[in-house]
């Protein structure tokens, strides 16, 4: 996983746009997440489901306000493999995922850390940490 300021992916490949970032705003500012995962050849063919949680200093969800009230900061989709005829067996294969946001209003000098979860199955190294600079003085 990867901060940036935007992502694509096109032919199987993720094309990033100011990468490697964990120092943000005190405005907000559109961002995004690039993601590489390894599918285990014997999950090839089956449905994935994948979540991402934003999160605060605590480990609470960060909450936005919208039209339809506060909701927690989450994103979320599905992805599937096939396996290519020039892998070799037991080759995991590559799925790339980009995730584009808007400008997320976050409080300034705060810190906070996007968490990746799979089929409900999250690691220690699936998250992203960042800050958000403090406000500039007048």
């Amino acid at each position: 996983m990867l901060l940036c300021d935007a992502a694509q992916v096109a032919g199987g490949k993720l094309f990033v746009l100011g990468g490697g970032w964990s120092l943000t705003g005190p405005d907000p500012t559109p961002s995004a997440i690039a993601i590489k995962v390894d599918v285990g050849w014997q999950e090839a063919t089956t449905a994935h489901h994948w979540e991402l949680y934003l999160e605060d200093a605590d480990g609470a969800p960060v909450m936005l306000d919208t039209p339809e009230g506060m909701h927690p900061v989450e994103v979320r989709g599905e992805f599937q493999v096939e396996r290519p005829d020039a892998v070799p067996e037991g080759t995991p294969i590559d799925v790339a995922l980009a995730v584009n946001l808007g400008p997320l209003p976050l409080s300034p000098g705060s810190r906070f850390t996007w968490r990746l979860a799979i089929d409900g199955e999250s690691q220690a190294d699936w998250s992203l940490s960042f800050t958000t600079r403090p406000p500039e003085a007048a």
